[in-house]
Order: C-alpha cells, then sequence, then structure tokens
C-alpha cells in the first residue's frame, strides 16, 4: 500500500507571499535545503543536503518540475536513494494554496511511499514536513516584523 504525507498548514499572508518561499530557490534554502530549483515546468532541478547513510540516503533529491499554476499550485517528482544512480524513492511533492480572509491555506501532499525501505522516509518526513512549515511560518512572520534573522 502506498502512504502519503498531507498536511495543512494557516499564514496569515496573502498567496503571493507564500508562493515567493515555495518557488525561490534563496527562500526554499532557508527552510528546506540548498537547491537550483527554477518555476518553469519541465525544469529538473536537484535538493541537496548532508548525506544520512542510516536511511540510504547520499544527500541529493532529483526532481522535475511537472505543474505551476501560479499563487495556487505546485507540484514536483522527488526521487533520491544510495547514489550511483540507484533510486530508491520516487515520489510527488504537491502544494496548494487557497486564499481565505484572513490569509492562505497551504496544503501538502507527498505522495510515493510504496516500498516497504521507503517507510523510514516516510515516518521522517512526516514530521519533517512540519518542521519545515513551521520554519516558513517564522521567517514570514520576522520579514512582517522587520526582523530578517529567523
Amino acid at each position: 500500500m502506498t502512504k502519503s504525507i498531507k498536511h495543512q498548514f494557516f499564514f496569515p499572508h496573502p498567496p503571493a507571499i507564500v508562493w515567493e518561499y515555495l518557488t525561490k530557490s534563496e527562500l526554499m534554502e532557508l527552510w528546506l535545503m540548498r537547491n537550483d530549483f527554477q518555476p518553469i515546468v519541465g525544469i529538473d532541478f536537484q535538493f541537496r543536503t548532508n548525506p544520512i547513510p542510516s536511511l540510504n540516503f547520499d544527500g541529493i533529491c532529483h526532481c522535475k518540475v511537472l505543474e505551476i499554476v501560479p499563487f495556487q499550485k505546485l507540484s514536483y517528482s522527488w526521487r533520491c536513494g544510495p547514489g550511483g544512480g540507484e533510486i530508491t524513492l520516487d515520489s510527488v511533492v504537491v502544494w496548494k494554496l487557497e486564499q481565505t480572509a484572513e490569509g492562505t491555506e497551504l496544503f501538502l501532499e507527498h505522495s510515493g511511499f510504496g516500498k516497504e525501505e521507503n517507510l523510514q522516509f516516510y515516518h521522517g518526513m512526516t514530521d519533517g514536513w512540519l518542521k519545515n512549515l513551521q520554519k516558513i511560518a517564522n521567517h514570514l512572520n520576522a520579514a512582517q516584523h522587520g526582523n530578517t534573522n529567523a
């Protein structure tokens, strides 16, 4: 059975501001990982972090932008493994933004955790995504209050 991570997070900011943290490489690095992301459908990019040998992860996520609806939806593939071209996690991340009277509801679905070897990733990323969403909130709040050291 394939597992999916699903989170919903509220930001008291308009979708355009939240969108920037999902699509600007330098802002994504603040809350997620180093990357060479460009918001262009079909473009390949990578997220890079330190290897995690216990997860058989070389620290590189190989991704491709799948869909962009500005300020509403972003999706990309998320593929990683132990290195040497071997991919053990082949998944998809989908972000959806909905404007509300008070700000933005952000919905995350990270799907494709279908193999037994993906369960450790699934459990780690379930909490990891929540922590990263909180990092976005911290940066947005700091920027709103004129403090750039979030």
